[in-house]
């Protein structure tokens, strides 16, 4: 499935990024022995079509809920970097907080968003999602690998180089991995996301849907896909 062997960083724009977009395979990974830490650059403070909940209190509720389902999967820890919900913007601040956790935690691999917007792979409508992905692969290459990229960091966080970087994607995958033994375990995961998901039944028929069909051309029952970057030495 991956030629690194390492820690394993997940690199989200909202809590439940993870589950609904990679739960199968963190589960997987978690399985395999892969010590995986979530970085969630956003707190979920917007996440919500309730109009009788404030952002100061939904906050809260879905940090909580992201931790749970984190534990479900087999997640080491979860770090919360806090920044507004739908305002995720490329700055100088969310790169240097990016590298920082990277160099502190030190993942030989790491899976993010997709940077690219298109009509199929949903994810790519948020602004967060893409700014996020984007922000996430200037900090693998060359951020977090150069000493004199954010010196303020030093001598605490030293560079560190990431081997490889999965992005999710729904169209014609480089990588389709098969999530079938860990698919009931995805599930669970976003089960825990309650104040995302008031219909649990028409959210799992989707899920199985998408597994399905991408799991298809390559004879897996569920599957999740992303392309794969290795990055050079």
């Amino acid at each position: 499935m991956t030629t690194a062997n390492g820690r394993v960083m997940f690199v989200a724009a909202h809590p439940d990024d993870p589950e609904f977009l990679a739960g199968g395979t963190i589960a997987r990974l978690a399985k395999e022995g892969r010590e995986i830490t979530y970085l969630i650059a956003t707190n979920g403070n917007k996440g919500s079509n309730d109009r009788g909940v404030t952002s100061e209190r939904l906050a809260p509720i879905r940090a909580e809920e992201q931790r749970r389902a984190a534990r479900v999967l087999g997640v080491e820890r979860v770090e919360f970097l806090g920044y507004e919900d739908g305002e995720v913007e490329d700055t100088r601040d969310l790169r240097r907080d990016v590298t920082r956790q990277i160099r502190r935690w030190r993942p030989e691999l790491i899976i993010t968003l997709n940077p690219h917007r298109t009509y199929d792979n949903f994810p790519g409508w948020h602004r967060d999602h893409r700014t996020t992905g984007r922000v996430v692969l200037d900090c693998v290459y060359p951020l977090a690998r150069d000493h004199l990229s954010f010196p303020e960091l030093l001598p605490e966080y030293e560079p560190h180089n990431v081997r490889e970087v999965y992005l999710i994607q729904w169209e014609q995958p480089r990588l389709v991995i098969d999530i079938t033994d860990t698919m009931e375990l995805k599930l669970d995961a976003i089960r825990c996301h309650a104040s995302q998901v008031r219909d649990f039944k028409a959210v799992e028929v989707r899920m199985r849907n998408r597994a399905t069909v991408l799991g298809k051309e390559r004879g897996y029952a569920c599957a999740e896909g992303f392309d794969h970057i290795v990055v050079p030495g």
